[in-house]
């Protein structure tokens, strides 16, 4: 579904990962791993097109690089994102159409994540876990085959993370890919790939 060759990131002056290769494939999960600091989080910005490496290229197998951005990954990032003056409901629907979702794809999304109760409050007045459910909805409303998540369960509770454990395994079954940057092992089998390594 994408692969990297030989890729170099830095920030500032200093190099992050240099030389980092690897592929994932059709129904794969990955759990990104490393020392704080290790360039987990610029990894996962570069293949989402934020950042430019120094060296080296990301390919995508379904589509040019900007058309895959574009249309085919789901970017969810260690901050959710979300406008906190705007009103649950609101903010969903934000998010999930300009994802390309329609009236039944948010539907689902409330059902999955059991959204229902929190609609009428604003954002701000979701806890960290309720607001990371609430940012997790586009990716049921407009599914896209590629996730690309940073830390996805750190605000969650053990019942939630078990309950989107299962959403994975879920976008996984049906040829989903998922590269996630974790400390703690995902619920889902997952191979590894040590970022340390690509130094």
């Amino acid at each position: 579904m994408l692969s990297a060759s030989s890729l170099t990131v830095s920030r500032g002056d200093r190099v992050l990962f240099q030389d980092l290769s690897f592929a994932l494939a059709s129904g794969e999960a990955v759990a990104l791993t490393g020392a704080n600091g290790a360039g987990k989080t610029s990894l996962l910005r570069t293949l989402a097109g934020f950042i430019r490496p120094d060296a080296g290229t990301v390919a995508f197998a379904a589509a040019d690089p900007a058309e895959a951005r574009a249309g085919h990954i789901h970017w969810l990032g260690h901050l959710d994102g979300l406008k906190t003056g705007r009103r649950a409901r609101e903010e969903l629907a934000f998010q999930a159409r300009w994802a390309g979702a329609d009236d039944d794809g948010i539907a689902a999304a409330i059902d999955v994540l059991a959204l229902e109760p929190l609609l009428d409050l604003e954002v701000r007045q979701l806890s960290a876990g309720q607001r990371r459910r609430l940012a997790f909805a586009r990716l049921i409303a407009a599914p896209r085959p590629l996730w690309l998540l940073d830390e996805p369960f750190a605000p969650l509770d053990a019942r939630w993370r078990a309950a989107l454990g299962l959403m994975m395994q879920a976008h996984l079954d049906k040829g989903g890919a998922i590269l996630a940057a974790v400390h703690d092992p995902l619920p889902v089998a997952a191979r590894a790939l040590d970022i340390g390594a690509g130094r």
